[in-house]
């Protein structure tokens, strides 16, 4: 009596696994492409609450970036995402994208590193009025249907 596994038997275990994984490797991408972007508007969000404080103890929104500006990098937030970890792990660069000449009004954004694993996911944006905007198709403008984070 023989025992063990013929290479025909293995061959067909080894072909399942692969089928198996080639199914399971493209959702798994997906859910931290997800994870990541929902770490991203969660700190979008604290960008947001910053400009709120910072209006509030300067009763604008201009100045909030770095040096004093209007634009840019902020200097009253980590300038990255996920901000609970180190620069060296960031997926988005957060950017204090317009301050209203007012100095009533901000849209904020954030943009997919190129190296990281979101460089192809598309920016998130947050305006002062409340709307949210993901550029799902990435083309770098924003269409009717992408003015929602969970859509």
């Amino acid at each position: 009596m023989n025992k063990g596994y013929s290479l025909i038997e293995l061959m067909i275990s080894v072909a399942i696994v692969g089928i198996l994984a080639s199914i399971a490797y493209p959702s798994y991408t997906g859910f931290i492409a997800g994870s990541n972007r929902s770490v991203g508007q969660a700190d979008l969000m604290a960008l947001a609450a910053a400009m709120e404080r910072h209006k509030a103890a300067n009763y604008t929104y201009q100045g909030a970036a770095a040096g004093g500006a209007n634009t840019g990098t902020p200097a009253i937030f980590r300038t990255y995402s996920p901000s609970s970890e180190p620069a060296t792990n960031k997926k988005y660069d957060l950017t204090i994208s317009t301050v209203s000449a007012s100095g009533n009004s901000f849209s904020l954004s954030a943009q997919p590193v190129a190296t990281s694993t979101q460089s192809g996911d598309g920016a998130l944006f947050y305006f002062s009025d409340g709307r949210k905007a993901w550029d799902r198709n990435n083309d770098g403008a924003l269409s009717a249907d992408e003015y929602c984070w969970s859509c």
